[in-house]
């Protein structure tokens, strides 16, 4: 075996583990009410390990928030905002492409773009958008729009969520990020963010997405409210939509944020938190094939050694993120390359340059 575990519990898992088979529900509890942490790590890192060996990625990316203005009432949201309220904005399309002029001479490979679902700005608006990008950087990668955007939009366009990803799609659109999945509790729901797309809602628009041919990423937004069943249910969920469709690229779980929300007297995760919640989370999801730490939320030296607990990917360089910023991040507005790779480096993994898709980008 090659590790004392402290708690006996996980030594049956450790047995499936090194067996390659899959763990259960249960099992899933067992691992975050284990006080074991370093045991849980052990077993989330031999996992990383048979996947990527001591490879760990980053991409060289670009955020673009262009507006948060937004129909859903979230109460773990600091991001948005009505219309007319304080602090609301939208970008118009030359701003938009403003920013990504004034950026041309950077190796960029991916623009990451999401946003608040508003209600006044017309489909065309994300197809020009789309379209705009594309003839200033026709190389690079439109990570664009979550599942709750695509379906907002669809509705506003009156199309069918096939038809309104084709038209993204051919306007530019690559991929969709994995925001707005939140936790698929029912109960969660009802509290804390009722107008917003149902799981069910959010995987329909994520497995068209796939059957078209986009893969997309996936989240969970932890630290809250749920329970840990409800952590290990909406994981198990994730994986059977993959089981039918298998176009996650991988899964990035989100600490909540409490600052500015409708939810701020509560302290948000803990550290040993969020090094459990990634480690469960590459245990649990044996059909993903990355899975990321956000170290925009995390902070850069917690995504550093979460590089030991199972994760193989940190994200990119960013530049100017919103949403998790004015829920009172105090991480960086963005990285460089360089300090990527050092921050890889010193886990004592190997940095690896990729694109959206997890293709190596040479010379690096």
């Amino acid at each position: 075996m090659g590790f004392d575990f402290r708690d006996p519990a996980l030594i049956p898992l450790y047995d499936k583990v090194a067996a390659g088979a899959r763990l259960d529900r249960e099992d899933g509890v067992t691992l975050f009410h284990s006080a074991d942490l370093l045991g849980v790590g052990f077993l989330a890192r031999t996992v990383k390990e048979r996947l990527h060996g001591d490879k760990a990625f980053y991409i060289y990316n670009q955020h673009l928030n262009y507006s948060n203005i937004c129909v859903n009432g979230c109460k773990f949201c600091a991001f948005g905002r009505k219309a007319g309220d304080p602090g609301a904005y939208e970008m118009s399309l030359d701003e938009v492409f403003a920013r990504v002029e004034e950026r041309l001479p950077e190796p960029i490979t991916e623009i990451h773009i999401v946003g608040g679902c508003h209600p006044d700005l017309p489909f065309s608006y994300y197809l020009d958008m789309l379209r705009g990008i594309k003839k200033r950087r026709p190389d690079v990668h439109l990570q664009a729009f979550t599942a709750v955007e695509v379906a907002h939009l669809a509705k506003l366009a009156n199309l069918p969520i096939p038809e309104a990803l084709e038209a993204l799609r051919e306007a530019g659109l690559g991929s969709l990020p994995g925001g707005g999945a939140e936790v698929f509790s029912p109960r969660i729901r009802q509290n804390l963010c009722p107008e917003k797309l149902s799981p069910e809602g959010w995987l329909e628009v994520a497995q068209t997405a796939h059957r078209l041919g986009l893969n997309t990423n996936a989240t969970m937004l932890y630290g809250h409210l749920e329970t840990v069943t409800e952590r290990v249910e909406h994981l198990v969920r994730l994986r059977e939509a993959q089981d039918e469709s298998g176009g996650f690229l991988a899964f990035i779980p989100l600490a909540f944020h409490p600052a500015n929300t409708g939810l701020s007297e509560l302290a948000g995760p803990s550290a040993l938190d969020d090094l459990k919640t990634l480690a469960v989370s590459r245990l649990m999801l044996d059909n993903f094939p990355h899975i990321k730490a956000f170290w925009v939320m995390l902070g850069p030296k917690l995504a550093q050694i979460s590089l030991c607990f199972g994760v193989d990917d940190v994200d990119g360089t960013v530049m100017e993120e919103r949403i998790t910023h004015m829920a009172g991040a105090q991480t960086p507005q963005g990285l460089t390359r360089s300090q990527l790779r050092a921050l890889i480096r010193e886990a004592g993994c190997e940095p690896v340059e990729r694109d959206t898709l997890y293709t190596v980008v040479s010379g690096q």
